[in-house]
């Protein structure tokens, strides 16, 4: 997924890079080896073992509720996906969780390195959440697969700088988040960049009001990133990895989203 996007926004893009990928991708694929490393240290087992000791335990909802496995793995999905949707929304909106997770939205531009772009204190909370989930619920661990592959693979597409055929976008946009839908939510703009959190499926942004179609400036003419946070400078591994910390980048005193 990664070649194919990567190929996409060289041959058809979106918008014009205004930092480039020279700077940006060897910091943004070092947050991903920095993530991968400390997630294997420190949850060696992650969720997908989570979810086969669950499985052999019988614990969990679905497990309770004795249900076919295809039937339980379809639930399993959407809840994994709603979960995940839900934690997005409180990162926005709860200050200390906001600041972990604006170094996601602090890059200058939105392509298929940005959906991988997450600090490793946040990547360790959120696969906290998806093992209290599993457990909670029982969800099986065909389920999880499916679903870490997926997420895996829709955040690449979503957030790559491709252009696609307005008809298509709206076709794929019923069941899928689009690249056109989820780069409003990367807008510099604090009422768009708090909308279209979803990162798989539509339907939870349109069920709770969260959907915003297009960018006020148009897909062209938006600003990515946010306000504090304009210094290229800041696109440094070191310094990403320091911005939950920090506030020093435009001198202003750091909030949350949903202020």
């Amino acid at each position: 997924m990664f070649a194919v996007m990567a190929a996409w926004e060289v041959f058809a893009p979106k918008r014009t890079l205004t930092v480039g990928r020279l700077r940006r991708w060897p910091n943004n694929l070092g947050i991903v080896a920095v993530d991968a490393l400390l997630v294997r240290l420190l949850i060696p087992t992650a969720v997908v073992g989570v979810a086969l000791y669950a499985s052999g335990q019988s614990i969990g909802l679905l497990h309770w509720l004795d249900l076919r496995l295809s039937v339980a793995a379809v639930l399993g999905f959407l809840v994994l996906d709603f979960a995940i949707y839900l934690q997005h929304v409180v990162f926005h909106h709860v200050p200390w969780l906001w600041r972990l997770h604006r170094m996601h939205h602090a890059d200058l531009d939105i392509d298929v390195t940005t959906g991988l772009r997450f600090h490793p204190i946040e990547i360790l909370i959120s696969v906290g959440i998806k093992i209290a989930v599993v457990l909670a619920f029982g969800i099986p661990p065909v389920a999880v697969i499916l679903f870490e592959v997926v997420l895996n693979l829709t955040s690449q597409f979503n957030h790559s700088n491709v252009s696609m055929p307005s008809w298509l976008d709206r076709a794929v946009r019923l069941v899928v988040v689009t690249p056109d839908m989820h780069r409003v939510h990367h807008s510099v703009h604090r009422e768009e960049h708090n909308s279209n959190f979803g990162f798989n499926l539509p339907w939870w942004d349109w069920l709770f009001r969260t959907y915003r179609p297009q960018p006020r400036e148009g897909h062209t003419g938006m600003t990515i990133g946010l306000a504090m946070f304009r210094d290229p400078g800041e696109l440094r591994l070191d310094r990403m990895l320091t911005q939950p910390f920090r506030d020093d980048a435009a001198g202003v005193r750091s909030e949350p989203s949903g202020r």
